[in-house]
């Protein structure tokens, strides 16, 4: 069992029954020198600093006492994914309905547009088309390209990552 499979398991107690989820674990410096682990939480409604800082002296108790990583120095960070890591998860989609997305889908193709709704296997994301000189529309068409716009259900298994666009309006 790799690094990360085993933080894993040592988590799970302090997930709550299902209320804090793992995002993202981090293994780095693992050849010399001090290794520093991240730890990415979240919930459907949040993680606090007390309850990422709770868990961390938690987990880093446990890891200590286990000599995780033998006689090699290492740092916990317990933390929340943040607004500019990539959504990942059903569970955090939901969050964000009502807020701008910005999704680059496996074809390369990247769409910007607020989230209409959310469900096990697909988003709707409310796209505002691009806009675009004349000259770059008739190329398009010619191409056979056609702008998606308004209302378009995306797969998950179509997003490639997506982001929530910050706005300071």
């Amino acid at each position: 069992m790799d690094d990360t499979a085993r933080i894993r398991e040592q988590l799970q107690p302090y997930l709550n029954d299902g209320q804090f989820y793992i995002v993202d674990i981090q293994v780095v410096g693992r050849q010399g020198g001090r290794i520093k682990v991240t730890v990415l939480l979240d919930s459907d409604t949040g993680i606090t600093i007390d309850e990422c800082a709770d868990i961390s002296r938690r987990l880093g108790a446990q890891m200590d006492e286990a000599d995780f990583f033998g006689e090699t120095a290492f740092t916990l960070e317990v933390s929340s994914p943040g607004v500019d890591y990539p959504l990942t998860f059903p569970r955090q989609y939901a969050r964000n309905i009502g807020r701008g997305l910005v999704v680059i889908l496996n074809d390369g193709s990247t769409h910007r547009g607020t989230l209409v709704s959310v469900d096990d296997t697909q988003i709707v994301l409310d796209i505002v088309p691009e806009k675009k000189s004349k000259t770059k529309q008739k190329k398009d068409s010619e191409a056979g390209i056609v702008a998606l716009s308004g209302p378009t259900p995306i797969p998950y298994e179509q997003i490639k990552k997506a982001n929530v666009e910050v706005s300071f309006k």
